[in-house]
């Protein structure tokens, strides 16, 4: 389990499977905002409100200048069923083996009912379009993320 990712520091690389069955690398976002949110599980119910906030909320994030871009451990291919389901608009990256929420923190021990496991932590990056961590909400309430998100983009481009 290693530490989050401080805010300050430069957003550890990686390059992912998406949706489409593209890669996406974090070096070809440069210039752009990016909002990159883990979550545990696809089609849950916390993860399907989360995902669906940063859907009805795409135009204003992406007028601000960033991109969403949705990480769990699921593979492509049931990204691709929550995807379909939901209408999601934004790319979600299949980190199967969780070696990019390592990086960032987001791998972590939960404890469900005395049961403890690894899993993914709740978890939101703000990196800049240089790269940077800017803003990191390390165990997300869903209600009302969006709003953050939103709030500390707002910011950023007003900088």
């Amino acid at each position: 389990m290693s530490d989050w990712i401080e805010e300050g520091k430069k957003a550890p690389a990686f390059s992912l499977k998406a949706t489409d069955g593209k890669t996406i690398k974090l070096s070809d976002l440069k210039g752009q905002n990016v909002v990159l949110y883990f979550y545990p599980k696809d089609d849950t119910p916390g993860c399907t409100k989360e995902a669906c906030a940063f859907r009805d909320r795409l135009s204003e994030i992406t007028g601000l200048g960033a991109v969403v871009l949705g990480v769990s451990p699921d593979d492509v291919a049931s990204h691709v069923k929550f995807t379909e389901k939901f209408k999601l608009s934004f790319p979600l990256l299949a980190d199967v083996d969780h070696a990019v929420a390592e990086k960032y923190g987001a791998w972590r021990e939960k404890n469900m009912y005395g049961k403890k496991s690894m899993g993914v932590q709740r978890s939101t990056f703000l990196i800049d379009a240089n790269g940077v961590v800017v803003k990191v909400w390390k165990k997300v309430s869903v209600d009302g993320h969006d709003d953050q998100v939103i709030e500390a983009l707002s910011a950023l481009a007003a900088h």
